[in-house]
């Protein structure tokens, strides 16, 4: 078995990223090599940090997310990059974000809580399209009537946004009770009226 210096072991990591489809994790870079190369993770992790510092200036960076590490393009220019590609970014509709976005913040969830939140039905179609994209799978039932399927995302919807956990997921806004009154812009009510004198 080779011992392999730091720096061939950094350039060794480096272009194993660089052509691997999928993100790698320690483990499977340590597996990978275990016929051929004495590696402890320890050794594997700092590699990765002098890999991750000397990206920092490029236009590409070393990421971690869900499924392990990877190359990416910097965000600041995904739009120029995107020319690059004549076929456009699928343009998803509300009601498919609406969907993702219930799964995402409030799993596992059926599909009945998910139109009980909405207010209208979930297509079918939004529902196959998330797990045909791998964003979305059933990881049991409701113990319920009817035991309905339970909905949460997967580590592929963890990779797509760039998230190590749903812990990174954005805070949720509040909403402001006054953006949703249907009366608004008319004339304050009397006790408005009275509140906003004082």
């Amino acid at each position: 078995m080779k011992n392999l210096a730091e720096q061939q072991l950094k350039s060794l990591i480096e272009a194993m990223l660089f052509v691997s489809a999928l993100p790698l994790s320690v483990k499977q870079i340590q597996q990978t090599l275990a016929s051929e190369v004495t590696l402890t993770k320890k050794r594997i992790i700092h590699a990765l940090q002098d890999l991750e510092k000397d990206y920092d200036q490029r236009g590409i960076e070393l990421v971690l997310v869900a499924s392990g590490y990877r190359f990416q393009a910097k965000a600041q220019f995904s739009e120029l990059i995107a020319l690059l590609f004549k076929e456009k970014a699928p343009r998803y509709s509300r009601s498919l974000l609406e969907t993702l976005a219930l799964i995402a913040y409030r799993q596992p969830i059926t599909r009945g809580e998910i139109e009980d939140i909405r207010g209208v039905a979930v297509s079918s179609y939004i529902i196959r399209t998330l797990q045909e994209r791998n964003w979305i799978h059933i990881v049991g039932q409701k113990e319920v009537p009817g035991r309905p399927g339970l909905y949460a995302t997967t580590k592929e919807f963890l990779d797509y946004f760039s998230l190590q956990s749903l812990a990174q997921l954005p805070e949720l806004m509040m909403v402001n009770p006054l953006d949703l009154n249907p009366d608004k812009g008319q004339e304050p009510s009397v006790s408005n009226a009275a509140a906003e004198s004082k």
